[in-house]
């Protein structure tokens, strides 16, 4: 299938590989960016079985997409914004790497996928530039405000609105991990975006068999 139009933040976004492994990393944490711990266990309230479920969203080529097209696949899922200034680009990245580590049997086995909580700024086009320049094996989806909404509920994922003071910006604070689900659509392991690729890679070989 063809690519659809440059977007005219592609150029900036094929930076984003190199921008994400700077200082501009340490400025999630003034603009408030949430995120549970890496240690590998989700808070007590929340049940890791009552992780993951059904959704229906779009993907980066306009195709609808449901949790059946993840069925038989391990998938390492990340909920977040495609103007996010850190950690998005740092968990994409990590993801990536991760993927390239296991190599390509290996990887091959896993559906990585973003998913937007910004569909008011993140359409098909603009999630399109925006996985290209990160690694094309991502999937990446949006969908309307109530679609994405149920898509985070199922993974217990928070999201709001924030504008940082003197900013016309607005970004977007979010539970910032990154799941790993079973073939089975269950829920395995999770981690931060800080988690080192080391730790990622070790899990998904792990899990894998690589």
């Amino acid at each position: 299938m063809s690519k659809p139009p440059p977007n005219p933040s592609t150029t900036v976004l094929r930076t984003v590989r190199w921008l994400a492994v700077g200082a501009i990393v340490g400025l999630g944490a003034a603009w408030g960016v949430k995120f549970w711990s890496d240690s590998g266990t989700p808070p007590h309230a929340v049940a890791t079985a009552a992780i993951g479920g059904p959704f229906e969203l779009v993907d980066q080529n306009g195709r609808t997409r449901t949790e059946a097209d993840l069925a038989g696949r391990f998938a390492l899922i990340y909920f977040g914004f495609t103007y996010c200034p850190d950690a998005c680009p740092t968990a994409l990245i990590a993801i990536s790497e991760a993927l390239d580590r296991i190599g390509p049997a290996a990887a091959a086995r896993i559906q990585p996928v973003f998913v937007s909580v910004d569909p008011e700024r993140d359409t098909v086009a603009q999630m399109s530039a925006y996985v290209t320049a990160i690694d094309e094996r991502l999937m990446g989806l949006t969908g309307t405000p109530e679609q994405v909404a149920r898509a985070a509920r199922a993974y217990r994922v928070f999201y709001r609105k924030a504008t940082p003071q003197g900013s016309a910006e607005y970004l977007v604070d979010h539970t910032s991990l990154i799941y790993l689900m079973g073939p089975d659509g269950k829920y395995v392991a999770h981690f931060s975006h800080e988690t080192p690729v080391e730790r990622i890679e070790e899990a998904l070989r792990r899990a894998v068999g690589g």
